[in-house]
């Protein structure tokens, strides 16, 4: 049955009726509920105006998040509390140490990007609960908000000394009240002029709503959907999102995999990974996209998407992830890089959705890298993006799976470099020999991210790099060969 949308904001439950399946969080709130603190920057999640703080009910317990709400719909609110930078301001009229610090440490100039740099702050504020933040938590809190004007400085000084002035509490167990009572026993359709938002709850429902509905568009995070509606002006029709699916939630092990459900969040899937891949993977967990968005978006729609320059998919091609899907028939299980069919073109029947990822756990004698080039640390898209993860026997190459992203129109793997590398030593003989196969593998484009020259000859040389760390004579340390390794 159709229902309206609920969430908890400004200490009472919120309730809407009659607003596009398609609108914003951000347009939500300046348009409809004049809450104009909220600014509109670059609406597609890159410029952190918007940010705001989402919080859910994850296990039973209050979990909050900063998000871009400048490409989050309104629908998915539901059972939820919005906190925005009007909530910050202390019942006695006093400035929330967020914003004090800003003002002592001359944190802002034109103001208009505050706003988000306030809500960026006090997510982490109440993560650390007084604890001093290391400047690489500041950095990677703020990894989602620019400032044109002000500069980084004062900003990070206000979120050092935010935490030396007076605590300001936060009363976590009436707001997970509040959405304990908010939460519905089944799935739900919001309806508005004649489109629908369907919001199941359990992986059933999920699977009879496919089924019924085979054009309806699957949503996850919305990290990359919200820009087709912000940006490209698209019409969605119905919606069929996946968010309040407990089971596609979960991260377990079993049979020497991780599988982690298509519902959970870029920044829990890279914090469940990195348990088992720290050195390999930290980097890439910090430099993929901002906060912000992966507090928002999924693994499972990363490799859904079938973005050729999608970071994840890679290194999941390389350790040898595969793909679980769920239909109205069953599940079946395939290969990941046997997903891809072409550009945009994915072996996914109509009545099927992405329903979870295994990714193989750390073997012995395996060795795995992953590298990013983009022309920024962090909140970029890459140019270039290579995985490797070689399988030694003494010297001997007995597996070498190489995947590459931005270098085809899917991801790929070098299956030329790959033959020539299986079975021979792991020498500079053979890497040469496997430098030039990348040539036979890829024939990449030329576009605003990098040249094909500069593709291809990068890609050769990050083969060089994973060398030079893994050879069995006098392997490199990160600090010799990463740049970011000293301040990572």
């Amino acid at each position: 049955m159709a229902e309206p949308i609920r969430f908890y904001f400004r200490n009472a439950v919120h309730e809407v009726t009659s607003v596009a399946p398609t609108q914003t969080i951000l347009q939500h709130l300046r348009e409809d509920l004049r809450c104009t603190g909220t600014k509109e920057g670059c609406a597609e999640g890159d410029c952190g105006a918007c940010t705001v703080v989402l919080g859910s009910l994850e296990n039973g317990e209050l979990e909050l998040k900063a998000v871009n709400s400048c490409i989050q719909f309104t629908p998915t609110l539901d059972g939820k509390a919005l906190f925005t930078v009007e909530d910050l301001q202390l019942p006695d009229g006093r400035l929330h140490p967020v914003q004090q610090a800003l003002v002592e440490c001359h944190g802002s100039q034109c103001g208009f990007c505050t706003p988000g740099f306030a809500m960026s702050l006090w997510g982490m504020y109440l993560k650390q609960e007084g604890q001093t933040p290391s400047r690489c938590q500041i950095d990677d809190a703020l990894s989602g908000n620019l400032c044109r004007c002000t500069g980084y400085r004062p900003i990070i000084d206000a979120a050092q000394r935010m935490v030396e002035l007076p605590r300001a509490e936060f009363d976590r167990a009436a707001v997970a009240e509040q959405l304990r009572a908010l939460q519905r026993g089944a799935g739900t359709t919001y309806t508005f002029e004649g489109r629908h938002f369907h919001a199941p709850r359990t992986l059933d429902e999920l699977v009879a709503l496919r089924a019924a509905n085979p054009q309806a568009l699957i949503l996850a995070g919305s990290t990359d959907v919200g820009l087709w509606v912000t940006k490209q002006m698209r019409e969605l029709n119905d919606i069929l999102y996946i968010g309040n699916v407990l089971e596609l939630k979960s991260v377990r092990e079993a049979g020497g995999m991780l599988e982690i459900g298509a519902g959970v969040t870029l920044q829990d899937a890279y914090a469940a990974v990195c348990r088992h891949y720290p050195d390999e993977l930290g980097e890439m967990w910090q430099r993929f996209a901002s906060l912000p968005i992966r507090n928002a978006g999924t693994l499972g729609g990363n490799v859904a998407n079938g973005s050729p320059i999608g970071d994840s998919m890679p290194w999941l091609i390389a350790l040898g992830a595969r793909l679980v899907l769920r239909g109205a028939h069953g599940e079946r299980e395939l290969a990941l890089e046997d997903f891809y069919l072409g550009y945009q073109q994915k072996d996914l029947q109509a009545d099927e959705f992405v329903a979870a990822l295994r990714v193989p756990l750390a073997r012995e004698g395996v060795r795995f890298r992953t590298y990013k080039l983009a022309k920024r640390f962090d909140q970029d898209i890459s140019a270039v993006c290579a995985a490797f993860a070689f399988t030694l026997d003494g010297d001997i190459v007995t597996e070498a799976r190489i995947a590459f992203g931005g270098m085809a129109a899917t991801p790929k793997r070098a299956a030329a470099a790959e033959a020539v590398l299986t079975g021979r030593a792991w020498n500079e003989a053979a890497l040469q020999e496997a430098m030039a196969a990348l040539a036979r593998d890829y024939a990449p484009l030329s576009d605003m991210r990098a040249s094909s020259g500069y593709r291809m000859k990068t890609a050769q040389n990050l083969l060089r790099r994973f060398w030079l760390e893994t050879r069995l004579d006098n392997p490199l340390p990160p600090s010799a060969v990463n740049a970011f390794a000293a301040t990572a």
